[in-house]
């Protein structure tokens, strides 16, 4: 009996656990759903290297309530402005082609997806209608608290 309880628990926590996570997914996969669900696409603009990203993802994309909202009005992106990642969007494929060399010098080179969105420093949250349009710019490191009214 109470190994059946504590499997329910466990079973139960996991999935509440599940359910206060952003679900990220690629461009391509939010620019599929977007043609369904008719949500704008949210972008998380990030480098491995950010350490106010790093915050981003551990205090604030952590916070339920965010996960929450983020889920429910956005199409979700995570996007390594300095990766390596080709992206299909708007009729055109945008690449980093300074991502070799870059790595090679110990440097750090620039999608031309960020350039396009408007990467203007990290972190930088990015949000755009259907139409592919930026509708709104949130740059540095936010609380949930200070998140939230922006969602």
């Amino acid at each position: 009996m109470k190994k059946s309880i504590l499997l329910v628990l466990f079973t139960m926590a996991c999935f509440v656990s599940q359910a206060q996570e952003i679900k990220w997914m690629s461009m391509k996969d939010a620019v599929a759903a977007q043609k369904k669900n008719k949500k704008p696409i949210f972008i998380d603009a990030y480098t491995v290297w950010c350490g106010p990203c790093k915050m981003l993802d551990k205090n604030t994309f952590s916070d339920p309530k965010v996960a929450e909202v983020i889920n429910k009005k956005y199409n979700p992106v995570k996007f390594n402005a300095e990766g390596n990642e080709e992206i299909q969007f708007g009729g055109k494929l945008y690449k980093n082609p300074g991502y070799q060399e870059a790595r090679k010098n110990s440097r750090n080179g620039f999608h031309e997806f960020a350039a396009f969105i408007g990467v203007q420093a990290y972190p930088n949250m990015i949000i755009l209608d259907a139409d592919g349009k930026k509708i709104k710019d949130i740059l540095g490191y936010k609380t949930p608290e200070d998140l939230l009214p922006q969602l």
